[in-house]
């Protein structure tokens, strides 16, 4: 059994934010393109937890949400890989530095330099 802090285990931490959370591909994220969504308690445990994916400023609150706390069932469930790509410039400003630099390391589409 691997002890706390050993690397050689693979299960994803909450506490920590590394790419094993992460989709192989944006492809994978097949999330709700419409409609509304409710958050289970693991991942929205305070505040709000149904969102309109038509309203732009509930889909990206959901969507910080799932990438703050979510993990890689969670977005594969929660997020769209068109829908992130799109809200993506908006969106990597409402992030901490650390989930928008795993992200942007992992898939380059997401990247500054890419939108331009």
């Amino acid at each position: 059994m691997a002890e706390y802090g050993d690397e050689s285990s693979r299960i994803p931490s909450r506490w920590g934010y590394g790419a094993e959370r992460l989709p192989a591909t944006l492809d994978e994220l097949h999330g709700p393109k419409a409609g509304q969504v409710e958050l289970p308690l693991h991942l929205a445990w305070s505040g709000l937890r149904v969102f309109k994916i038509d309203d732009v400023k509930l889909l990206l609150g959901m969507y910080r949400i799932v990438l703050n706390n979510g993990l890689r069932d969670d977005f594969v469930q929660y997020l769209d890989g068109e829908l992130l790509v799109r809200h993506w410039p908006i969106l990597r400003k409402m992030l901490g530095r650390g989930v928008r630099r795993t992200w942007e390391e992992a898939f380059p589409e997401l990247r500054p330099s890419a939108a331009a």
